[in-house]
């Protein structure tokens, strides 16, 4: 891993330690650097921000996991994965998911799966569905599946992944029970 690689990680690090105890909004760059041991200006070398910061986390950590879903392991199992990661990091997630607006962990997530089930519409789509009805499948299917992530994140991520994971994929197959109207 390249020497600027490791910096950014060290930082990643430490202000995951910091969200552990502190409110997001509240952090300052003086919190982040005391917890790693770098300088402030090792800091501002390498971003202009602590939004920037958990950017480069957001994009460097669930991008990998996002990108599975339209490869080896398809949608079902790198949702699991990506469950099972907002687990690993549940202090981190829980805290930064308060904060809502650009760059957030939401318009992050949304930007990943409307791309990647843009890719799994076009290669499954029934033939009559128009470029635009397909865009706004794959718009609908992201805001669904990113509410239930992070209603599972602010509940406390009570559920198991794969639980609910499984009854995920049971509404998308359209054998979920519905009530005759």
């Amino acid at each position: 891993m390249a020497n600027s690689e490791l910096t950014k990680r060290v930082l990643a690090d430490g202000i995951k330690k910091v969200m552990e105890t502190k409110a997001f909004d509240k952090i300052t760059v003086t919190d982040i650097t005391d917890s790693c041991g770098v300088s402030r200006n090792t800091f501002y070398y390498h971003f202009q921000d602590k939004y920037e910061l958990v950017n480069w986390i957001f994009y460097t950590e669930i991008t990998p996991i996002a990108e599975a879903a339209t490869g080896e392991y398809g949608w079902a199992k790198a949702l699991t994965r990506l469950f099972c990661y907002l687990q690993d990091n549940r202090a981190f997630y829980t805290n930064v998911l308060r904060f809502q607006g650009q760059n957030s962990f939401v318009s992050c997530l949304l930007d990943f799966y409307q791309s990647a089930l843009g890719e799994i519409i076009e290669k499954n789509a029934v033939q009559n569905l128009t470029p635009e009805e397909r865009q706004f499948a794959a718009k609908f299917y992201s805001y669904a599946l990113i509410g239930i992530v992070t209603d599972w994140v602010t509940q406390d991520m009570r559920t198991d992944p794969e639980a609910a994971v499984t009854t995920i994929k049971k509404l998308i197959n359209g054998r979920f029970p519905c009530q005759p109207s």
